[in-house]
């Protein structure tokens, strides 16, 4: 009896565990099961990202890949040891938000039924979604991805699988803008106007000005060149030869993917549209403007986006346009000529030159023009409180910027030739109240400080390893002009909430772009190859924004293998540190700026370099 009783029992002690064991099971199935499904998160750990000859993939098991942390750590002023680092993780997005751009996604303007006037380009404007919206995931690369082809052979091929859309190479065919190769992408330097290469047009550009030699940048007069309708930006390519830089444009419309083939090639690009927002520079910023076919109606709205050019380029800075309206004989093209000549012609411009099927039309070097125009005349000049370097979501306006004092006086801009005006002093430094000293100071101080970041990088790097640099608060642009002598070009940055430096930035024969850095950029992901953040995340603290979304977002921006260069105080970089891991970011150096001349505060330099991770689905698609 005592045996058939301690039988049984031991019997119901073997069910009950059993029991507890299979509902233990269920939970863990459903847990993780329904968690990875609903967040179409791949697999992280050794099953899924392992490394694969040169190329390192890495990951850390699963732990919570809940959604946002605890807003406490966001705040960069705790008192945290490195004992209290929190590794934290974040879920990989689905593959079909791998070429996501937050703030330019047309399934976000469909889920939050925006009501945009699409004839007027709004649907092609910034739309960002809310906090409660954002994704806080991984980006992932698409299957297969590759490191990109080094500067300059990326000039003319990428890797197909980087960017796996050859719909244009077909539709374009016969105008010569890609052509698929086997597992490269080819660009041969044609255009829609264009068709034989942009080498031979950009010279014919010069050649009707007059230049000498054939040479656009007119003995480094002419620097900067806004290219509105850019395609693939080989017209922009073939400049650089010339010394001069261009800001390809385009926006994310039917031919999908062109400003990303021109990151891709190493091309300086931005996404944009010329719709009902002035265009995110400042005035007088641009020597040369130039559309061809860029299938833009330039009459519209009394000539509101002719006038946005006009905004933005220079005393006697030149429009060049080729369109059939500037050559063909049908009545309505020449309807379109008729109006439109007589539209610049009222904007006090004249044209510079007209051949074949290009016309440039050059803008006043002063305010005579304007002044001596009839009462009453369209389009009328500008409001006196009218700031036109205020362009962060600012609209458009139908008027004539005129001259500053000093730009009428000295008939011009007043600026000397490249590439000596990188490190002149421009005569815009007056609207802020700098002197000429402290321009120099600041030029000097960069660029020990950009010698000191090439010592710390320089085990990772070698001379072909960089190309797309962004500085994403960039001043006075010095630390871009430290670079002068690296084959890399940069984005200059500038917060839209500080002071409007843009135009020195622009005035040194540089480029860039007003932001506001609680949103996302408007570029696609992995288009950058090194990230350089002085202070920003100081800045974004005390505007009570998201640290972890802008952690979030320059990992979407950098390329695998990437880099990223912190400069702030010693919280921030604690603050980083906790999501090493979970970013799949590695620490690649420390500096304490404390022992560089001139430094003020506690700043510290950290510098990071991103882990080229691949999903168990791309993983699977390389085998």
């Amino acid at each position: 009896m005592m045996r058939g009783r301690s039988d049984g029992a031991q019997n119901k002690r073997l069910l009950t565990s059993v029991c507890v064991g299979a509902v233990f099971v269920v939970f863990l199935y459903v847990y993780f099961g329904s968690k990875n499904a609903g967040e179409s998160a791949l697999e992280y750990g050794s099953r899924s990202l392992r490394k694969l000859g040169s190329s390192y993939l890495s990951g850390d098991e699963d732990s919570d890949l809940g959604g946002k942390q605890d807003e406490s750590l966001f705040k960069f002023g705790l008192d945290d040891g490195e004992d209290s680092i929190v590794t934290k993780s974040f879920p990989v997005c689905d593959d079909r938000h791998s070429e996501l751009i937050p703030c330019l996604d047309r399934h976000l303007i469909y889920q939050m039924r925006l009501k945009l006037d699409l004839s007027l380009m709004e649907h092609y404007e910034r739309h960002c979604p809310l906090p409660e919206r954002r994704y806080n995931c991984l980006i992932p690369p698409p299957p297969g991805y590759k490191i990109p082809i080094k500067w300059p052979k990326s000039r003319d091929e990428v890797w197909k699988v980087n960017i796996p859309h050859t719909h244009l190479a077909h539709e374009k065919s016969d105008q010569n803008w890609m052509v698929v190769k086997g597992d490269k992408i080819n660009f041969p330097g044609g255009g829609t106007h264009f068709h034989y290469g942009a080498g031979k047009y950009i010279a014919s550009m010069a050649n009707m000005l007059n230049f000498s030699k054939d040479n656009l940048n007119n003995e480094g007069r002419l620097r900067a060149v806004l290219d509105v309708g850019c395609g693939v930006a080989s017209f922009g390519a073939y400049l650089l030869k010339s010394d001069i830089i261009a800001m390809s444009l385009a926006p994310n419309d039917v031919h999908q993917n062109q400003i990303q083939f021109a990151l891709e090639r190493g091309i300086p690009a931005y996404l944009g549209v010329l719709g009902t927002k002035r265009l995110p520079y400042p005035s007088r910023s641009f020597e040369l403007a130039h559309c061809s076919r860029c299938r833009i109606d330039w009459l519209q709205r009394d000539g509101l986006l002719l006038l946005e050019l006009d905004r933005l380029l220079r005393p006697g800075g030149y429009f060049a346009y080729s369109s059939p309206e500037a050559y063909a004989q049908d009545e309505e093209d020449l309807r379109i000529w008729r109006e439109m000549s007589a539209l610049v012609e009222r904007m006090c411009w004249r044209v510079a030159a007209k051949r074949n099927q290009t016309v440039i039309w050059q803008k006043p070097l002063t305010n005579d023009c304007y002044l001596e125009r009839e009462p009453g005349t369209h389009p009328p000049m500008c409001r006196s409180d009218d700031d036109p370097d205020a362009v962060w979501g600012v609209p458009m306006e139908a008027c004539i910027t005129p001259y500053s004092d000093h730009d009428h006086k000295t008939r011009g801009s007043g600026l000397v030739p490249w590439p000596a005006r990188l490190t002149s002093p421009p005569p815009r430094l007056a609207d802020f109240g700098y002197s000429n000293e402290m321009f120099e100071k600041d030029t000097e101080l960069w660029r020990r400080r950009v010698e000191s970041y090439w010592n710390l990088l320089s085990p990772k790097i070698s001379s072909d390893t960089l190309r797309n640099i962004m500085d994403m608060k960039a001043n006075l642009g010095s630390f871009a002009a430290a670079l002068k002598d690296k084959d890399v070009w940069v984005m200059n940055v500038i917060p839209e909430d500080g002071p409007k430096t843009l135009k020195i930035v622009y005035d040194r024969g540089l480029i860039g772009t007003t932001h506001n850095w609680c949103e996302a950029f408007s570029t696609y992901p992995r288009t950058y190859d090194l990230l350089h953040a002085w202070t920003l995340f100081s800045d974004i603290e005390k505007k009570g924004c998201s640290g972890e979304d802008l952690l979030l977002e320059m990992d979407r921006i950098l390329r695998p293998t990437g880099f990223i260069i912190i400069r702030d105080k010693q919280s921030v970089i604690e603050f980083i540190k906790k999501y090493l891991s979970a970013l799949h970011w590695e620490a690649v150096a420390t500096a304490d700026s404390s022992s560089e001349p001139d430094q003020e505060g506690d700043e510290v330099v950290f510098v990071i370099q991103k882990k080229l991770w691949l999903t168990s689905e791309s993983f699977r698609d390389t085998e």
